[in-house]
């Protein structure tokens, strides 16, 4: 199962935008472009960070290189 994350940018800690709740699973995702699906290249396609609240389930994306994960002890 996943383990729980806080994430921050900076000093300013992530809340979800719908439930406002602090808690996610992590996830790479892939932002394929048209092109490169067309051609066949889309595993060189950017990858975002992918956070799933654990309350709710709404996804937020993250292309921002500075975001940092934060473990949860349990």
């Amino acid at each position: 199962m996943a383990k729980a994350v806080r994430a921050s940018v900076g000093d300013m800690w992530i809340s979800c935008q719908v439930c406002k709740g602090d808690l996610f699973r992590e996830r790479g995702v892939k932002l394929n472009s048209t092109g490169g699906e067309f051609f066949n290249l889309a595993w060189a396609d950017e990858t975002a960070t992918g956070l799933i609240c654990w309350r709710c389930g709404f996804v937020h994306l993250f292309v921002n290189r500075q975001i940092q994960l934060h473990r949860v002890k349990e």
